[in-house]
């Protein structure tokens, strides 16, 4: 069974979030979709500064068995992507939640978050 952390929102597109105090979030692939993906290879990120809407692709994700479109799971601009992983895919793999991470964005509209699927809601999706 895959790993959901209990601090974290998710998507319906296998997105997490966690949400900081000062307005911004960090953005990862879940267990799920790193195990359903197979052995990461290579990230596609957006340049920092880009600006997404909810739901608007943000990068693509390759693996040994395919390649998935990323989607920006809240409206807002990219102020730092994760340059470790950038160089080591397989951190994706490896540590998904913490040393995977993919993407750090300043809200845009911090309500959107409501819309997103609280861990069991996502259990149940997966």
């Amino acid at each position: 069974m895959s790993s959901v952390p209990e601090d974290l929102l998710y998507t319906k597109d296998h997105e997490w979030v966690r949400l900081h105090e000062d307005g911004t979030a960090t953005v990862g692939i879940t267990d799920y979709a790193q195990e359903s993906l197979g052995d990461i290879t290579f990230i596609e990120f957006p340049d920092e500064g880009a600006s997404f809407q909810s739901g608007e692709t943000f990068g693509v994700v390759e693996s040994v068995k395919a390649a998935s479109d990323l989607y920006m799971p809240l409206a807002g601009e990219v102020i730092a992507i994760n340059a470790e992983a950038d160089g080591a895919p397989d951190l994706l793999n490896s540590d998904p939640y913490a040393a995977g991470w993919l993407l750090k964005i300043r809200l845009s509209e911090a309500t959107e978050a409501e819309a997103l699927l609280k861990p069991g809601d996502y259990i149940a999706l997966t």
